[in-house]
């Protein structure tokens, strides 16, 4: 161990489900001399979680690929939302009649008006947003209780920051300009929330079928990271010791590993 730390302290990895420490090693053997590894599909993770477990998985490339999909579902959402409202309704453009003659057409696919457009808009990347976070905080047998419990409170609040930011979004559009959810109430409501961020009613409507996508992506990375910190969850550290000494080396934790 000293040898393969170089001074450096190791970060250990608990499992609650491995395999026998012969079977762990044999296999890290049989790999020797292997130049198999891939960034995506075979890194340094995939190969030592093989090692203890025989699966092949990486929760690091698990998250950044949970990550990115979130992220790519918001910013399609703000690229799209324009073009989409502008074209589908009767009244085509980013005008006042253009924009609540899309909403029109995009809430009539729930057999609603107006009023439910910018929901109708946000469900897809908000869709796409959650089920990422699903992926990328999903249980893992192998892991300690603590971890897929913070796992499990990362999904949840993914899903109440989508449904939060959808609810918020129809509030503020209700009650940022004219009161209510009428013609004149949506217009002067989506215009005032646009204008808070530079734009129009497009800006607007914008702002508010995006929001879903990325509350559902922030919230539940978020939710995980204060969950672990609050259960008192960090990695193992060995700490080699110094070169001259017979003491063994220091191996320190929490609790909860």
């Amino acid at each position: 161990m000293g040898d393969f730390a170089l001074d450096s302290i190791v970060h250990v990895r608990e499992y609650s489900d491995k395999d026998d420490p012969n079977t762990v090693v044999g296999r890290a053997e049989s790999k020797l001399g292997s130049k198999e590894y891939n960034l995506v599909t075979n890194n340094c993770e995939h190969f030592a979680t093989w090692c203890c477990t025989g699966r092949i998985a990486s929760q690091q490339v698990r998250m950044v690929s949970s990550l990115t999909s979130s992220g790519a579902a918001a910013t399609t959402s703000l690229g799209t939302t324009a073009a989409v409202v502008s074209a589908v309704g009767s009244v085509a453009g980013v005008s006042g009649a253009g924009v609540m003659s899309g909403l029109a057409s995009a809430g009539s696919l729930v057999g609603a008006g107006a009023a439910a457009g910018p929901l109708v808009l946000a469900l897809a990347p908000a869709v796409v947003s959650v089920g990422a976070v699903q992926v990328g905080l999903r249980g893992d047998k192998t892991l300690p209780k603590d971890e897929n419990d913070a796992r499990r409170d990362g999904r949840l609040a993914s899903i109440a920051g989508a449904g939060a930011a959808g609810a918020g979004g129809m509030a503020a559009i209700a009650t940022a300009g004219v009161t209510g959810m009428s013609a004149a109430g949506i217009t002067s409501g989506l215009a005032a929330i646009g204008g808070v961020v530079g734009g129009g009613m497009v800006a607007g409507t914008v702002a508010v079928a995006a929001a879903p996508a990325v509350v559902a992506g922030v919230a539940g990375l978020g939710a995980y990271l204060v969950s672990r910190k609050i259960r008192g969850i960090r990695p193992k550290k060995w700490t080699p010791p110094p070169p001259d000494s017979e003491e063994p080396s220091a191996l320190e934790s929490s609790p909860h590993g």
